[in-house]
Parts: C-alpha cells; sequence; structure tokens
C-alpha cells in the first residue's frame, strides 16, 4: 500500500487520534475517579471502572486483530470507534458505580478494536524505513495523552462536571472517524479463514472468571466460599480448554508456535510487567494527593504531568534510535529507572514533600516510556507479514492484562493494608466517633474537602495515615514485576530495528496474497 495511494498522512493522523482518544480516556478517568466516587458512590466497586473498561478491551485485542486480518481493517476500525463513542455518551448517563462500570466495558470493546489495529494499519501504511519514528510519534501520543488527559479531566472535573470527561470523546472520535473513513483505502483482497470460536469463547471465558473471582473474593463473598472458588475454577477450566483449542486450530486467535521467537516472548513478557507496574502509580498517585494531602482533582493532575513528561522523552527517543541502539539496550536501561522510581515511591508518607514525590515520578516516567514505543516493534521483528497483526494483537492484550491484573490484586492489597492499619488505629486509640455516614472502609470520602471539613482532625490525620502506608505498601507490591521486566529486557536478543528487512519482507506477504 503506497503512500500516495492511501493519502496516508490523513490515515496517519486518524490513527494517532484514535490513539490519543484510547489512551487519554483512561487518565482522565483516573484523575475524576474521586470525585466521581464522591458523587456516585460505591467505594467497594470502584476499581470496576478501570477494570471493566481494561477486561473488555484485553478480551477483545486478539479477537479483533484476527478479524481485522481475515475480513479487512477497515470495517473493524471503524467499528471500534463507534463503540468506544458510544459507551462514552452511556458513561456520561450514569447514575450509579455499577452503571458507569457497564458502559465503560463497552467503551473497552470499542478500544479493543482500535488500539491493535490502529498499529496494524500503520505497518500496512507506512514504508519500513518510516516507521522507527513513527512508532517514536505513537509512544509520544500515549505519554501526551497522559499529560492532556490529567490536567483536562482535572479541569473538567473542577470546573464544569465529571460527564464531561467522557463526552470530550466525541469531538475527537469523530474527526478520526472521518479521516479513516474517507482516505484509508485496503485491498479488497483478504485471507478467508476459519474463525477459532472455541478459542475465542474460552478466552473471554477465562478472563472474565478471573476478573469476578478477583473482584467479589474477600469483599461479597471469602475466597473459601463456593462463587469465589467456582469462578477461578471456571477461570482454569476455560484456560485449559483455551490452550487446547489453541493448539488443534487451523487459524488460532494467538499462536503459540510465535512465542519460539525470544524476542517475540521476551517483549510480551516486558509488555506483561510493565503494563502491571506503571498501572500503580498512574492510580494510586492521584489518590495519595487527594485522599492524604488533600488537594483538588487539578492537583493530583498536576500531579502526574511529570510523569507523563518523562513518558513522552523517552518514547520519542526511543522510537527515534532503535536502528543504532538493540531493543535490549533501549528497554534494559529504561526499565530500571522504572524500578528506582517504584522503589523510591515506597518510602513516601503524609509528610513527603510534593517536590520529592515530582522527582520520583519522572524516574518512573522516563522508565516506562521506551516501552510504548519500542516493544509493538520489537514483538513483529522478524515475524512474516502474515503473523504481524496476530503478534500486535498478542502483545497489546498480554501489557492490557498485566494492567488488569495489576489494578486488582493492587486494590485488594491496598484495602487489606488499609483496613488493618485503622483497625489498629481506632481500636482504643481514643479518636473518637466519625460523623455519620463516614465508614473507616471507605477511605476515599478524603476525596472530597467538603467531607474532610466533617472530620475531626485527629480522626482525619490517622485516615490520611493510614492511606499513605496502604499507598507505599501497593508500590511496593509493584516493584516486583518492574525487576522482573528488565530481567526479561536483559535477557532479548541483540536484534535492532532494522528497514530494508521488514521492507523485503513486507514485499514477500504482499506478492503472496
Amino acid at each position: 500500500m503506497s503512500m500516495g495511494t492511501t493519502k496516508s498522512g490523513w490515515v496517519v493522523a486518524g490513527l494517532l487520534l484514535s490513539i490519543l482518544m484510547a489512551s487519554m480516556d483512561n487518565t482522565i478517568v483516573a484523575t475524576a475517579m474521586g470525585t466521581i466516587v464522591g458523587e456516585l458512590g460505591g467505594l467497594d466497586k470502584f476499581v470496576w471502572v478501570t477494570s471493566a473498561y481494561m477486561v473488555a478491551e484485553m478480551a477483545g485485542m486478539p479477537i479483533f486483530g484476527k478479524l481485522s486480518d481475515m475480513y479487512g481493517r477497515k470495517r473493524f476500525f471503524i467499528f471500534g470507534i463507534i463503540a468506544f463513542m458510544l459507551g462514552s455518551v452511556l458513561c456520561g448517563t450514569a447514575d450509579s458505580i455499577m452503571e458507569l462500570s457497564l458502559y465503560r466495558a463497552v467503551q473497552g470493546i470499542g478500544a479493543g478494536a482500535l488500539v491493535p489495529i490502529s498499529f496494524t494499519i500503520m505497518f500496512d501504511a507506512v514504508p519500513a524505513d518510516s516507521r522507527g519514528k513513527l512508532m517514536g510519534m505513537f509512544g509520544a501520543v500515549f505519554g501526551m495523552s497522559s499529560i492532556f488527559g490529567p490536567l483536562l479531566g482535572a479541569y473538567i472535573t473542577d470546573y464544569m462536571s465529571w460527564e464531561w470527561v467522557f463526552y470530550i470523546n466525541l469531538p475527537i472520535g469523530l474527526v478520526a472517524l472521518l479521516f479513516i473513513a474517507k482516505f484509508y483505502r485496503e485491498s479488497a483482497v483478504h485471507t478467508k479463514q476459519r474463525i477459532d470460536w472455541l478459542g475465542s469463547g474460552t478466552l473471554v471465558g477465562a478472563v472474565v472468571s478471573l476478573m469476578f473471582a478477583l473482584e467479589l473474593g474477600g469483599k461479597m463473598f471469602p475466597w473459601s466460599s463456593a462463587p469465589i472458588l467456582g469462578l477461578f475454577a471456571g477461570f482454569a477450566i476455560c484456560a485449559v480448554l483455551f490452550i487446547f483449542a489453541e493448539r488443534r486450530a487451523e487459524e488460532p486467535i494467538i499462536s503459540f508456535g510465535m512465542f519460539k521467537n525470544r524476542l517475540f516472548a521476551t517483549s510480551n513478557v516486558i509488555g506483561f510487567m510493565s503494563g502491571g507496574a506503571y498501572i500503580v502509580a498512574s492510580v494510586y498517585i492521584p489518590i495519595f494527593i487527594q485522599g492524604v494531602l488533600g488537594g483538588s482533582a487539578t492537583s493530583s493532575g498536576f500531579m502526574l504531568l511529570p510523569m507523563m513528561l518523562g513518558t513522552v522523552v523517552t518514547a520519542t527517543l526511543g522510537g527515534m534510535v532503535m536502528g543504532r541502539l538493540s531493543y535490549r539496550t533501549i528497554l534494559a536501561s529504561t526499565l530500571a529507572l522504572l524500578a528506582v522510581g517504584l522503589t523510591l515511591l515506597t518510602t513516601i508518607t503524609a509528610d513527603t514533600p510534593r517536590l520529592v514525590i515530582t522527582l520520583y515520578m519522572i524516574l518512573v516516567g522516563l522508565g516506562v516510556g521506551a516501552s510504548f514505543s519500542v516493544l509493538t516493534t520489537s514483538a513483529v521483528h522478524a515475524m512474516p507479514g502474515s503473523q504481524r497483526g496476530s503478534a500486535m494483537a498478542t502483545i497489546n492484550f498480554l501489557r492490557s492484562l498485566g494492567m488488569m491484573v495489576g489494578i486488582t490484586v493492587y486494590g485488594l492489597l491496598q484495602n487489606h493494608a488499609m483496613s488493618r492499619k485503622l483497625s489498629d488505629m481506632f481500636s482504643g486509640g481514643g479518636l473518637g466517633e466519625l460523623p455519620q455516614g463516614i465508614k473507616l472502609e471507605d477511605p476515599y470520602v478524603l476525596m472530597t474537602p467538603e467531607t474532610r471539613a466533617l472530620i475531626p482532625e485527629a480522626a482525619l490525620d490517622a485516615l490520611g495515615g493510614g492511606l499513605a502506608a496502604s499507598i507505599a505498601n501497593v508500590f511496593a507490591w509493584g516493584l516486583l514485576p518492574a525487576v522482573l521486566a528488565v530481567g526479561a529486557a536483559c535477557a532479548m536478543s541483540g536484534a535492532k530495528h532494522d528497514p530494508k528487512a521488514e521492507e523485503a519482507d513486507g514485499y514477500a506477504a504482499a506478492a503472496a496474497h
């Protein structure tokens, strides 16, 4: 597909806007989450707002990636944009956390088509010698969305209403839809393949079972109860059936043969681990600022700004130097910064100066940025053109899986640490009674200045200290996947981005097609 015939400038603009919309949505919601929970209630279900989006996106990625190979990328990409915008409209009408979580799942389905197909279209439409710089641009958009998302979300939350953090997706999505619908021209010839229904069904079943088990365990049901054990059993059964189905399918949703490629395998391990490490900072720093330091949504948004600036720097540089430095060198060095940043964040307390937290966040941003631009290219390195769509869907799937598992597990760990800390503080601690309607198991009431004003000072200090300690504990757990990501990066081969080899493979794939 040539640059001229596809008017690729407009196509790339549409792809970048789509990526911006899908990635900015997460950061906007993270910043506004305190206000949303304060208005809608349902603290015990707040993690579902993020998790529902992630699980739907994650389950859809490999399925839409395979369908786009079979029936064309354009139709499923447009479906993704429309589904995402529909979910955004519904989110703005939600009256409860459960409704919001359900509508976020609709958004996630749209994102499950947008994200992997965006990268595949880019590889189709852009010459190989331009892909490194363009991947740096895509990575920078991830970072920029993380910069403007918190700031825009904070401004909307403080000066408008939280519903508009979702409605803002509509103009962006409409412009992206126009660009792709009008200017993207793909081949009318596609490889007709048998749909792997068993693999698709068992994949979704495994993801949903695991999600419900992690979310409901220890809250609505004891961990040893029949419903939770049944969900874990359902996950195990679906996972085994999925592996069985994929080994026998003519065209599997996820081809295990790709993991025999060392570079592909290590790239996916890094994606999974770094996603789990990065999400902890993105979610819990805003909670720390609002709940412990008493800042507004705007304050928490600005606190994320240094981290996201660091992300843009290394995302851009990573894409630019892929042809000169090996993937291993780029990723091992930057991910080491992520591990250092998370190590420092384990030391934060209610008395930690904001400037110190800012410096720690810059390190986290510098540490994760290169993975946004480099991992997708390293995952498809030396892969035949016929497997690139599946390879891209798999790396994005596993990155999202890492985030989904991370946010769920971190939520459990934080709630446990918070409850234990506050129980010690308030059992015979002489801190008095809290105002009616304020519960110790609902620490996020600290997010709103109005509620903070009702809490006695001694109790407020205790709640803030408990929240700070629980968040520092979560950062300590987040260090584990960060260290494993560094180890996986060190195990990569010494390959570099090779435009000539990719171009030759592209011609061979086109001829075979």
